[in-house]
This record gives structure tokens, C-alpha cells and sequence, in this order.
């Protein structure tokens, strides 16, 4: 057996393409549930009830960038991979703003002391990082091996 699996358009991509393309979008909607958890009421009272009140004060209080930060780094995710399974070139740089957003998002938790507050935060984000390094980097790989048009 092979590592390459047929497209719809009958060309050949490996399994890992196809499986980090499908992991990309599955990820980002998940990614997206959270987000959008963030802005309901029942969603930020929610997260409130398992948080301290200084912990609750910190995150409330943070000012509107990063939620559009965040935004840019699910959204720009979920489009990114989907343009990647698309096997598009422009997963690439739409892959490279997602991570820009979440990079920032990450600098601001650090600024607003959000880690300090909430330590668990930073392994979670470090691994949204993580995450969107690694589908920029197979963004990256399939251009070069010419998966991408």
C-alpha cells in the first residue's frame, strides 16, 4: 500500500496531507464553538463559574483587540484549512495570518497576565500555537512538492 490517496480530481496527495487537512478544519470548528462561547452571555458566565473572581476580573477586562486576534487566528484557521484540502496555494498565507493572530493573542495573555492568573491558559494556547505552526508548516510542504495550485 501506498502513501498516496486519489483527490476528486483524480491526482495523488499522501495520506498526511489529507490527514492534517482534515484535522486543520476539524480543529477550527472546534475552534470556533469556543469562540463564539466567548461572546454569548450564557458562555461567558459559564466560564466565569469555574473562575476566581480575580481571575474573571483579568479576563473580562481584556481589551477588545484580543478577541478580534483571536477571531483572526480561528477563523483565518478554518479558512486556511479548508483552502488546504481545496489543495489552493493560498492556505499558505491565509495559514500565515491565523498564526500571526494567535501569536498576538499569546503576547497579549502574556502582557495581561492572563497566565498568571490562569496557568492552565498557557498550555492551551501554547498548543493552539503549536497547532497552527504545524498546518502552516504542511501548507508550506505541500506548496513546495507541488500539492498546492
Amino acid at each position: 500500500m501506498t502513501d498516496l490517496t486519489l483527490d476528486a480530481r483524480g491526482s495523488r496527495a499522501p495520506a498526511w496531507f489529507w490527514g492534517m487537512a482534515g484535522f486543520g478544519v476539524l480543529w477550527n470548528i472546534y475552534g470556533i464553538y469556543q469562540f463564539i462561547g466567548t461572546l454569548t452571555p450564557a458562555g461567558r458566565s459559564a466560564m466565569a463559574a469555574g473562575m476566581s473572581a480575580a481571575q474573571a476580573q483579568i479576563y473580562f477586562s481584556l481589551p477588545a483587540w484580543m478577541t478580534a486576534v483571536f477571531a483572526i487566528g480561528v477563523f483565518g484557521g478554518l479558512l486556511g484549512s479548508l483552502t488546504l484540502a481545496a489543495r489552493r496555494a493560498i492556505a499558505v498565507p491565509v495559514l500565515a495570518i491565523s498564526l500571526v493572530g494567535y501569536i498576538a493573542l499569546f503576547s497579549g495573555d502574556v502582557y495581561f497576565g492572563v497566565f498568571d492568573a490562569m496557568p492552565g491558559q498557557l498550555a492551551i494556547l501554547a498548543f493552539v500555537v503549536v497547532v497552527a505552526v504545524a498546518l502552516l508548516a504542511t501548507a508550506w510542504v505541500a506548496r513546495s512538492r507541488a500539492l498546492l495550485s
